[in-house]
């Protein structure tokens, strides 16, 4: 059986088109797959597993079904649902995932990450990041009323892409030197993330060797994945990017 790898769908109420290409991803190619991995910005936002918006609810119990026609489902966060916590992925049936991970695809050793780490050349987001994870700020924020969260959500959303929309792309994009600290502290040869919506495979040497960075593609017009395969499977071999039009 195969293991898929998705990342950066951004589920949110004004893309319905988006939410239906997930749901058809689940029952066509994904249907009856070893494992899904979902690594981060799964939401668009996140802003606490209490949260009663229809949406969260509606995709718990189509994950919840999925996981139990037996494939195992794990969540990673992202930079926009870094709130996700236990409780929602419990409901989902899924396992919550450290960033970074180490799991074995395709018979060999795969370092999984959302990928937002990896861009430190980006140092106002780095500094965000580091405020964003501190348990004590995020317990702070949780303790608020929803609708209270969701007002700062959206004010924090603004401002980024403000940001964003000033700086050079090569600061939002992975900076090579920690990718390459990062698979050697974890003495791996492949990594797969997503986060930077550039969707590629990318060949590396590390320390004489050959290796190779993996990017997930955010969800739009294309959907994206990573298949892995068992080497030597019939029909396939190894990892594949793949993508396919979401429109109906």
């Amino acid at each position: 059986m195969a293991t898929y790898l998705i990342s950066d769908l951004h589920l949110d109420a004004s893309r319905p088109e988006i939410t239906r290409a997930f749901y058809q991803f689940l029952e066509g190619p994904a249907a009856g797959a070893e494992a899904l991995y979902i690594l981060g910005d799964f939401f668009e936002v996140w802003i606490g597993d209490d949260d009663d918006a229809p949406l969260a609810e509606e995709v718990a119990l189509r994950l919840k079904r999925y996981s139990e026609a037996g494939t195992d489902v794990f969540l990673m966060h992202g930079n926009r649902d870094f709130l996700l916590g236990e409780e929602y992925a419990l409901r989902c049936g899924a396992t919550l995932l450290p960033d970074p991970s180490l799991v074995t695809l395709a018979g060999h050793p795969v370092l999984l990450m959302h990928g937002d780490s990896l861009c430190t050349r980006d140092q106002e987001y780095m500094a965000f990041r580091q405020q964003a994870r501190n348990p004590q700020w995020q317990q702070a924020l949780l303790a608020k009323p929803l609708a209270e969260r969701r007002q700062i959500a959206a004010q924090i959303r603004s401002v980024s892409k403000s940001m964003n929309s000033s700086k050079a792309e090569d600061i939002m994009d992975v900076t090579p030197e920690e990718v390459h600290k990062v698979m050697r502290d974890h003495q791996v040869r492949t990594l797969i993330h997503g986060h930077t919506h550039r969707p590629a495979r990318h060949a590396l040497t590390i320390d004489d060797q050959a290796a190779e960075r993996l990017v997930l593609g955010d969800w739009g017009e294309l959907g994206w994945c990573i298949r892995a395969d068992d080497a030597g499977e019939p029909g396939h071999k190894g990892l594949e990017l793949i993508h396919w039009p979401t429109a109906d």
